[in-house]
């Protein structure tokens, strides 16, 4: 069982293949990106972000264990000058593999394997969701309706209360009107009859 370790033989010795990575990492540091095998592309991001990485360090130390695997001093002075400075502001993540096809003679997977460019990925700000909330409106929407509904039946109910109150009151008034005038004819006729008699009194007189 192949339990705790890491990497890819490639069908190779070890040292056939530390040989074959570090010119692959001193082609990729000096072209910037290289074509070969999907395996051996993701072998190779890991040597990359490893070299850049002691790049940016910049101390002697880093620039001597960068030798052990780069042997060209120019690709070297390139990688602590130009890309540790490319690379200042982005932690990680230097390299990037695109599959393109496949080999025309056995089929092997084939993949582009480059520098990114040296621009900081911007942080996405995260939106803040508004779903409790509205959720809450909506609950509240159809309770408040109910209520809403309520007070105007409320405002009929006390409308239709101080209506009947206000009938039996009407009714007394008028009762206690009819009550205080008095029985029998009204001032008028009254003051007609006087009128009538007086005059009859006068002719009686005259004769």
């Amino acid at each position: 069982m192949r339990h705790r370790k890491s990497g890819r033989k490639l069908n190779r010795t070890s040292s056939h293949r530390l040989a074959m990575f570090r010119n692959m990492v001193t082609s990729l540091l000096e072209h910037e990106r290289i074509y070969t095998t999907t395996a051996k592309a993701k072998e190779i991001r890991r040597w990359a972000d490893w070299m850049i990485t002691l790049g940016k360090r910049g101390d002697l130390h880093a620039r001597r264990q960068a030798l052990q695997v780069v042997r060209d001093k120019k690709i070297v002075h390139k990688l602590f000058d130009d890309l540790a400075r490319r690379y200042q502001a982005r932690a990680g993540g230097y390299t990037r593999i695109v599959k393109v096809g496949f080999r025309p003679g056995d089929g092997a997977p084939l993949s582009l394997v480059e520098l990114v460019s040296g621009e900081t990925p911007k942080k996405r700000k995260k939106k803040k969701r508004k779903v409790k909330k509205e959720k809450a409106a909506v609950q509240a929407a159809p309770a408040e309706a109910p209520a809403e509904q309520e007070a105007p039946a409320e405002a009929e109910e006390v409308q239709a209360a101080a209506e009947s109150e206000s009938q039996p009151a009407e009714e007394e008034k008028a009762a206690e009107e009819a009550a205080a005038e008095p029985e029998g004819k009204s001032p008028d006729e009254s003051k007609k009859e006087e009128e009538a008699s007086a005059e009859v009194e006068q002719e009686e007189d005259k004769k």
